[in-house]
């Protein structure tokens, strides 16, 4: 099954790591650490698809790939 691509990354201007679900929209999270913000964006994405789904609106299919995945790929 494929499932949602999570992109990390350090913002100097939070002072820690971002984690974000480019499908799911505003489906992002902060940690301390890399590992600390993929715990945090992976339950956020949890209750991203369980209220979407409590309020019937529609959820997007995985499909975002990273550019470097669709150079390597070519």
């Amino acid at each position: 099954m494929k499932d949602y691509h999570i992109n990390i990354f350090y913002s100097e201007e939070d002072g820690g790591y971002i984690a974000d679900i480019p499908d799911l929209a505003y489906c992002s999270a902060f940690g301390d650490t890399p590992e600390a913000a993929l715990h945090e964006v992976l339950e956020a994405k949890e209750i991203w698809l369980e209220t979407a789904q409590a309020a019937n609106k529609k959820i997007p299919k995985p499909h975002y790939k990273p550019l470097l995945y669709q150079i390597a790929m070519s």
